[in-house]
């Protein structure tokens, strides 16, 4: 029999949680086990292994990082749009490092389509309808947004902004300025 409170939808909080004190890496059942202080064989009737966990820590923060996305894009556009938009991934990212990491994990595609993922991706092709781009330079854009929003961030993470000056804060701006002027300026084939 489950142990008493212990359901899904907790284990996979708690597991988010671990992620962003541990990292996401270090997150197994075997771990939340011991946080709850269980054996891992009880754990079984709600997880069916790591790999389950770590899929759904992952669906949790792409749930949460569309639903802060979608609440700073409403009513914006352009470069507004843009940097509202890249704000939400970087402060998600500082808030919640292991998440951030979980929300790169690579998803099977049926998991993928029932999460938020195509959200995400929406949203960004929602972003350029302000930037006059059609397919493929679309889809091109939207790989370069990802490209540098979660490149940037990553290396921020891993403290390699903070040795010099100008401060990391201002190098974003200068980032996000330079992705506003090039998509408003997109090359031609």
């Amino acid at each position: 029999m489950a142990r008493a409170g212990l359901t899904t939808e907790r284990l996979t909080q708690a597991g988010a949680e671990l992620a962003d004190e541990v990292g996401f890496d270090q997150v197994t059942v075997s771990a939340l086990a011991r946080r709850f202080d269980v054996k891992v064989a009880s754990l079984y009737s709600h997880l069916k292994s790591s790999q389950d966990l770590k899929t759904r820590i992952a669906l949790l923060a792409l749930e949460e990082l569309a639903d802060r996305a979608a609440d700073a894009l409403a009513g914006r556009s352009g470069k507004d749009a843009l940097t509202a938009f890249a704000n939400v991934y970087r402060d998600y990212a500082h808030e919640h490092p292991g998440r951030f990491d979980a929300a790169r994990f690579r998803l099977d595609p049926e998991a993928a389509a029932a999460g938020a993922g195509g959200r995400h991706a929406q949203m960004t092709r929602a972003i350029l309808r302000g930037y006059d781009l059609s397919e493929p330079d679309r889809t091109h854009a939207v790989r370069l947004l990802g490209s540098v929003f979660h490149g940037y961030v990553s290396l921020e993470l891993a403290g390699g902004f903070s040795h010099s000056a100008p401060d990391s804060q201002e190098s974003w701006s200068r980032a996000l300025d330079a992705l506003d002027a090039l998509l408003r300026n997109w090359p031609a084939p």
